[in-house]
Formats: C-alpha cells, structure tokens, sequence
C-alpha cells in the first residue's frame, strides 16, 4: 500500500492543477444532448471541396467485416460498437470512421452512406465509446472531409454531426491535455468552417482560441512535438498539414491569419521528422511509436509539397543535435548508416501518457538496413505486456537490478523521472562522440549515474556505458537485434551478425559477458515477430560493445 501511494504521489505532483480539476469535474457532469426541434435544419456556410490526401488503407469491408490493429472482425451485431470481448482501442478505431477517407474511398460512397447511417442509428446520442471526445473529434474530421469531397449534405448526417460537435464542445480533453486536446480543437475548428449561424461561429472560436495555445506550447524550436513520439509527431503534423488544407481551401478570414505561423511549424516539424527516421525512410521507434498508425514520411512529405511547404531534406551534418526535444543523429561515415541517440526527459511533465524508460536507448542502421532497434508498440491499456513495452528492458541501454530508469507504471502513467545530467557532442577529422549521462537510477544509489558514450569512425561504433560501483549492483545493456539481421556466430565475448545483403558485422565486448535470448519484435500495433537481442552482464566500471563492418 506504501509502495503504491508513493508512485501516486510521484505522479500526481507533474500533474497541472486544471488537470486535477477537470478529472474531478467530468467524473460527476452528466453529458446533455442535443435535440434539435422537429422540422428544424442545418445550416451549412459553404460547401467547400476537400481534395486531402488521402492515405489510410480500407478497414471496412462489404462483408461486414473491419480490419484495425492488424485484427479482423465480423462488425454485423449492432453490439459490435461497444462489444466488451474486443479491445478498447479496436473498438475506437471502429467509431472514428477512418475508412470513409480511405484509399479508394471515392469508389464507396454508396458503403459509406450506408455505414454513416447505421453508425447514427446503433449510437445514440451520449452513450458508449463513440462519444468519448477523442473518437468524436477524430470522427467528426472525418465527416466533414467526406461530405464536402463526396457532395453529400443528407439532413440525418448533419443533425448527427451537430449532434456530436455540440457533446465534443461539452467534454474537451482538459484533463488530458496534449495531443488529445489538440485533436478536439481541430475537429472544432473543421465543424465551425462547415457549419453556419451563430453555433458555427461559436465551435470555431473555441477551436482556434485552443488551437492557438496548443500549437505554441506543442510544437517545439526544434520542430518536435512535445510528447517526443516520432509516430505521434507524425500525427500532430499530419493535423497542421490539414488545418493550412483546410484555410486555403475555404479562405476562412480567421484561419488565413494563422497559416503563416503553421507552415513554420510544418516546415520545422518535417526537418525533425526527417531526422528521427532510418534510411528506410521509416520512423524510429522511441517512446509509444509503430509503424501504420500515422501517415508514412513520404506522404506527409507529399502533402507538404502540394501545400506549397518547403520539403527539408534529411541533414547531411555529420551529427544532428535536436537538444530541445533530446535526440541526436549521427549520419555515419558509411552510405546508408544512421545512429540515432535518445537523451530525452520525459516531456511533456504533466502527460507522460506516451513515454517510456528508454532514457540512453539507440538505434542504429547499417548500409541501409536496420540492425539494432527499440522493440516497438503494440497495444495500449493496462496490464503487463504494456509495462513491459515501456519499460528500460526493452531499450537498448542499460538497466539496474531490472529496474527502469524512469518508474513508467499503470499503463501511462510516470512516478519518478531520469533527469539528463550530461550532454556533449564533439567532430573530428576521424570521429564522431557524443556522450550523454542521466541520474534515474540515483533512487537506488546516489552514486549510480549512467554515462555513455558513442563514438564513430568509418566502419565502427564503440558504446561505451561507465558506471561507478557497479560491482554492488546487477547492471546489465541489451541489445535487440531487427528480424532481418541474423546472428551466424556466438561466443560470451564476440559475435557475427549477417545483414540481409550478406554483409557481417562483427560484435566485441570488453568489460562484460554476452547472452543471447529470444524477444517479440512489435513493428505495428497487434503484429509480434520473433529476433534475437543481446545481453552483457557488467563485470566492470566500464562496459565496452563495439560494433565493426565492412562495406
């Protein structure tokens, strides 16, 4: 009880006060819904086209099936929309409608009406999952993208996105805060374009007066946002890209100031994203990240490029130091080979939903293929499989007597945080170093703080971890080996690892022994591959893994 108390204290105390409030306060609201008078319409200001990108696969198929997360399912019982054997995230994945903006959606608008209709008459107003306000805000930007490119202004769909805008308006994500308040302010400012009269004018308002905020506190100098997921930072940017989408398009006056501000914002979000990614042209899996949940790097590029937004290519500098958001890109000196360093806090302090203790991890390509890699996402909720996802064990770093480095715990939430104690990054004629340090296992031993240090040359990377007593304690680094990367040789000092294009990298250690075991690789949500990682024991103060290949 003890224990637990003092990781709700941990926790708790990062929390802003108007989070605390608006928990409280939503607990005990009762959500009132909008009725509208019989004979009574909705007024639209102008029906404006929408030519989006669109990048999304089908997840809705015309054998009454759906597909998300990797998992297929009959959605033919009315019950489906709240059907508590599925997985909540499933399950909200069904509620936001993605498909009706889809890859071929134009081909389905009859389906979609169809799946429009049934959704308004299996949800009432106010109850079950698709009225919590994320899944409204997501739908809700959906809805209006479909009517606008489709033509289509049916009176039932309008009165039911009045419906929704209106129980939107009444639950913003407050207590949340971050990207989910951020979503909710967008879905508001697409309702108030598409909608007319004094209620548009009232939802737009409210969504520009909080996007405004949201976009200066969200998006960091460096061009990061701030939750420092590249999978999220792909979302959010993917939102900016859209919102700049829908001012030229409409001409809206009280949009058409702000797109200034927001292709700056995208501008620097796409030369961040362009850094975090592997030569693959694929994002990093640091914090909550997988692939085929946000829109792939060259899409996002692709939109940039149609709205007229500089395409930042990726730095060709020998070192990218994003400090602000707290990671490093070391381009190395072979073609197609990347480091990627993480030496962040966990940011933002009051919603550290999306974090995880992986303070130190890496990855790392090799002649374009990826060879050491965070093990990726592949579910939310709670339970242990999601703690285990976050936590230090499954990074490339180094962990304590299997504790994290930062005490991620109850599926989102973060008692006790890493601070960075040290950051430094130096060039030579021959080698690249960067050596970072954090104090998160400082709660077990003041003396225990973590420092290592990268240094490269043409065809090596040394990484050095040194760690004062580390006799007193059972510090061991991992290592994850990507799928495609197979180990052919191995003893407890060396390894030889092959590429699939056959090319060996030799793996040494000095200062510790190597083990091999077996881990789940989770490259997208619901999709678990098998690999291999590496794991050396630290016998010294100083813990050498050095990594050589030939091109």
């Amino acid at each position: 009880m003890f224990c637990r108390l003092k990781l709700l204290f941990n926790t708790i105390r990062y929390l802003k006060i108007k989070q605390i409030y608006f928990r409280i306060y939503y607990r005990f609201k009762k959500l009132k819904p909008l009725f509208l008078e019989k004979g009574s319409t909705v007024t639209l200001s102008y029906q404006f086209d929408w030519h989006g990108v669109c990048y999304a696969p089908q997840s809705v198929f015309n054998d009454n099936t759906a597909k998300f997360l990797n998992e297929t399912a009959s959605i033919k019982a009315t019950t489906i929309w709240n059907d508590e054997s599925k997985e909540k995230l499933w399950l909200y994945n069904l509620h936001y409608l993605d498909d009706l903006n889809s890859v071929g959606a134009e081909d389905r608008c009859e389906q979609h009406l169809h799946f429009i209709h049934r959704w308004i008459d299996e949800n009432p107003p106010v109850h079950g999952s698709g009225w919590v306000p994320y899944t409204l805000s997501l739908r809700l930007v959906n809805l209006v993208k479909w009517c606008c490119r489709n033509k289509v202004y049916d009176h039932k769909i309008l009165t039911s996105i009045l419906q929704q805008a209106d129980a939107l308006e009444q639950q913003f994500e407050y207590h949340i805060l971050a990207n989910h308040l951020f979503a909710n302010a967008k879905a508001l400012v697409f309702i108030g374009v598409f909608l007319g009269d004094s209620l548009g004018k009232k939802f737009l308002t409210k969504g520009l007066h909080v996007l405004k905020q949201e976009m200066n506190e969200q998006f960091l100098s460096d061009g990061a946002h701030f939750e420092l997921s590249p999978m999220y930072h792909s979302v959010l940017l993917w939102d900016v890209l859209e919102l700049i989408d829908l001012a030229v398009i409409t001409s809206e006056q009280t949009l058409a100031t702000e797109i200034n501000q927001w292709k700056k914002i995208a501008e620097k979000g796409i030369y961040w994203l362009n850094s975090m990614c592997h030569p693959d042209d694929e994002i990093s899996f640091f914090n909550d990240a997988a692939s085929g949940i946000a829109p792939r790097p060259a899409i996002i590029r692709e939109y940039a490029n149609k709205l007229g937004i500089c395409k930042n290519v990726i730095s060709r500098e020998q070192i990218v130091s994003m400090q602000v958001s707290g990671y490093t890109r070391v381009n190395l000196k072979s073609a197609g080979s990347v480091l990627l360093i993480n030496h962040t806090e966990i940011q933002p302090s009051y919603q550290p939903g999306h974090a995880h203790a992986d303070t130190l991890s890496f990855e790392l390509s090799l002649l374009g293929h990826r060879v050491f890699v965070n093990t990726g996402t592949s579910q939310y909720g709670l339970g242990d499989e999601r703690n285990r996802q976050r936590s230090t064990l499954s990074h490339n770093t180094l962990n304590i007597d299997n504790k994290d480095s930062s005490e991620v715990w109850n599926g989102f939430r973060v008692a006790r945080r890493a601070k960075i104690t040290e950051y430094s990054y130096n060039i030579t004629e021959e080698k690249q170093i960067v050596s970072v340090a954090h104090d998160g296992y400082t709660r077990i031993d003041k003396s225990l703080i973590h420092q290592r240090m990268f240094t490269s040359e043409k065809g090596k990377l040394v990484i050095s971890d040194s760690l004062a007593n580390a006799n007193k304690v059972n510090a061991n680094a991992r290592y994850h080996i990507h799928p495609s990367v197979k180990i052919v040789k191995f003893s407890d000092s060396s390894a030889q690892l092959k590429l699939p294009n056959d090319v060996v990298v030799e793996v040494k250690v000095s200062g510790g022994k190597m083990s091999r075991h077996m881990y789940n690789y989770f490259p997208e949500f619901g999709l678990k591959i098998g690999s291999e990682f590496i794991e050396v024991r630290m016998s010294d103060s100083e813990l050498d893994f050095i990594i050589t290949w030939k091109e």
